[in-house]
């Protein structure tokens, strides 16, 4: 349990695993959004084993997936938990999602993109005994619960015998403690979701508002913190309301498609609409820059 390694909080998960599972696989996206997750996973007395798959083939460049997948690695091996490495599959990843360049976050690619990914952690489960898959997708406010879920259920239906766990990983409690892990194993914190729309989406919306650009790896980021440090500030910046407002904007940029201009023109709109000023250094941080 994660609790004799100092790391957990030595109480019981309140995670009811699904019925009959001993063997779960856990397909995580990064180290911040699977602390939690597989705290709770490892402190049920029903469990016998949790394993962390990392497939995650949307991220890019190299350099950032290089990044998240060593640390998700690191922190595996540090609380003793099983770490499956398994292949960065840019290129199908890239012959999936043709045609949905420009789509919206939460948009019909990344349906797309959890698909894939729940895809191959379903066959794995399948292949080597487990009885159930679950993701760290699910964990995050910046998802959408009940699109990850769905991945998660077809992909389980694939093979029989295989379950998929589903949870309110994004409580505010899950949240908290999300952060609460973040901050004490100092994870990177990255700037956005992974992928290169998803860079390129993220940076123009940031140009339109005077706030530096996404920088990937080293000890500065473009943005705030380069690494968790404050389980409440942390947390406030996934705070409903800050998830909302992003989602709420893309949606509006999506619109614009592949239409350079038209792109130009709604962005031009989010100039001086922010909540909070750059200039304002306590909170400048807020909601841009903690995926």
């Amino acid at each position: 349990k994660l609790s004799s390694t100092g790391t957990g909080t030595g109480t019981l998960s309140t995670a009811i695993p699904p019925p009959n599972v001993k063997r779960v696989l856990l397909h995580s996206c990064c180290a911040p959004c699977s602390g939690a997750m597989v705290e709770e996973m490892t402190s049920s007395p029903t469990l016998d084993q949790v394993v962390v798959f990392f497939y995650n083939p949307n991220i890019h460049p190299r350099r950032e997936y290089e990044i998240r997948k060593e640390e998700n690695k690191q922190y595996c091996n540090h609380i003793g938990v099983p770490f499956v490495d398994c292949d960065y599959d840019v290129e199908n990843w890239y012959a999936r999602m043709r045609g949905m360049e420009y789509d919206p976050e939460r948009g019909h690619r990344c349906t797309e993109c959890f698909d894939m990914r729940m895809e191959r952690a379903a066959l794995y489960a399948h292949e080597n005994g487990f009885q159930a898959i679950a993701t760290t997708n699910s964990t995050s406010r910046w998802k959408d619960s009940k699109q990850v879920d769905e991945s998660g259920f077809r992909a389980a239906r694939r093979y029989e015998g295989l379950q998929y766990w589903q949870y309110d990983w994004q409580s505010d409690e899950m949240t908290l403690r999300k952060y609460q892990i973040s901050a004490n194993q100092r994870f990177y914190k990255q700037e956005y979701c992974g992928c290169s729309y998803s860079l390129r989406d993220s940076n123009e919306w940031r140009k339109a508002n005077g706030i530096p650009k996404i920088q990937i790896g080293g000890d500065k980021a473009g943005l705030g913190d380069r690494y968790f440090s404050d389980a409440m500030v942390d947390a406030a910046e996934e705070s409903q309301d800050v998830v909302d407002e992003f989602f709420a904007q893309a949606e509006k940029l999506s619109k614009a498609g592949k239409d350079l201009k038209e792109r130009k023109k709604m962005l031009k709109v989010y100039e001086g609409r922010r909540k909070v000023e750059a200039a304002d250094a306590s909170k400048s941080t807020l909601g841009l820059n903690n995926w």
